[in-house]
């Protein structure tokens, strides 16, 4: 699904040249759980934006699919983003003035699909939110507000969900609930990739990445039966 090569990305601000990435190499399969480690200012965030094709590497090659991403236009970039790559932020992106339920439809409105609505609704009772479909975010809590996020990762039906941090805004206990809804969409057969701080989270991917200073290091498979 995802393949990574020689990949570099480089930041110049004037003369100041703030290397963010460094010759990363990294493959994940069609179905797995990749989860990435790392403190703040490592580059996780700027690996998943190439990953997510909000940025380019300044140098490698990312492959999506298979494709050479430096190959597709804007508005292939955009169509791949819109239909094939399912977002969930730390900080939610939710729509004050709407409610959970328009907040999830809209990225099939902006790509013009069918049964935007039922498909709607569909996505937030598989969450659990099947009651809350005409709160808005103001009316829901913050683990209530991760899940109309997730919801509308899904909704897509994409081919990736990326995940940047998305416990982080959460106490523990709601935290948990969310780690175990990605768990739950994963065994469904979706590619996760997602990026945390945090050691217990980390632990409900396949495998855990790690990375520091820019580069990624391999980290051990999960062992059959843990958690």
């Amino acid at each position: 699904m995802i393949t990574l090569e020689q990949v570099q990305k480089v930041y110049q601000d004037g003369f100041l040249r703030v290397q963010a990435l460094r010759d990363i190499n990294l493959s994940v399969q069609r179905g797995e759980f990749v989860t990435i480690m790392g403190p703040s200012g490592s580059g996780k965030s700027t690996l998943l934006h190439i990953l997510g094709c909000l940025d380019h590497p300044t140098e490698g090659r990312y492959l999506f699919d298979g494709q050479d991403v430096r190959t597709f236009s804007d508005r292939e970039l955009a169509r791949t983003r819109n239909k094939r790559i399912g977002f969930v932020f730390q900080s939610f992106n939710l729509l004050l003035r709407e409610t959970a339920l328009e907040n999830v439809t809209l990225p099939l409105l902006y790509a013009s699909e069918k049964n935007v609505m039922s498909r709607g609704r569909e996505a937030l009772e598989a969450v659990g939110l099947g009651h809350r479909l005409h709160h808005r975010p103001g009316q829901l809590s913050g683990g209530e507000q991760q899940r109309v996020a997730i919801a509308r990762a899904l909704v897509k039906r994409p081919d990736l969900i990326l995940a940047d941090e998305p416990t982080g805004n959460l106490d523990t206990a709601v935290g948990h609930q969310i780690v175990e809804l990605f768990d739950k969409v994963h065994q469904q057969g979706m590619t996760i990739v997602l990026i945390t701080h945090n050691p217990e989270v980390a632990q409900i991917g396949d495998r855990t990445l790690y990375i520091r200073d820019g580069q990624v290091f391999a980290g051990e498979a999960k062992s059959e039966g843990s958690v």
